[in-house]
């Protein structure tokens, strides 16, 4: 009889996974990216005029925006210095490069209301010379007003 009550206390291995810790790391990593995911979005700020306009249809691809900010400098969102200032000449250059691999990358011209109208036509007479057979202008619709 010693024999019975010895095997019926011996214990079999717990074949179960605590996933508890792992939730719980789970959880504080989503707070992590949650806390920094809006302090890794850079940019150019900038106030776009506020016009009602037809919107274009989605591109298939990826559009280059030029940037142009309230001082009149050029901003440019392709290669290492997304947020330094552009000359034409860098402007030209990386959208011809652009253009050459992608031929129908749609370009986008994107400026603050309040900057000269000669720089932003200039930063599209820049984007054609590239190559760019079509340039857009990014707007906002403007807010409704209540009668």
């Amino acid at each position: 009889m010693l024999k019975r009550t010895r095997s019926r206390q011996r214990r079999r291995p717990m074949a179960e996974i605590n996933v508890v810790p792992y939730i719980d790391v789970m959880l504080v990593l989503l707070v992590i990216f949650m806390v920094t995911a809006p302090l890794i979005t850079q940019g150019v700020k900038v106030a776009l005029p506020q016009e009602k306009a037809g919107g274009i249809p989605s591109p298939t691809t990826e559009s280059l925006i030029i940037t142009v900010d309230e001082f009149g400098d050029y901003y440019i969102d392709i290669g290492d210095e997304k947020n330094a200032p552009a000359s034409e000449q860098i402007l030209f250059d990386r959208i011809r490069v652009v253009l050459e691999y992608r031929p129908e990358t749609p370009i986008l011209v994107r400026a603050d209301h309040r900057v000269d109208y000669g720089r932003v036509v200039r930063a599209m007479v820049v984007a054609q010379a590239a190559g760019a057979p079509e340039v857009g202008l990014v707007t906002v619709p403007p807010e409704r007003r209540e009668p």
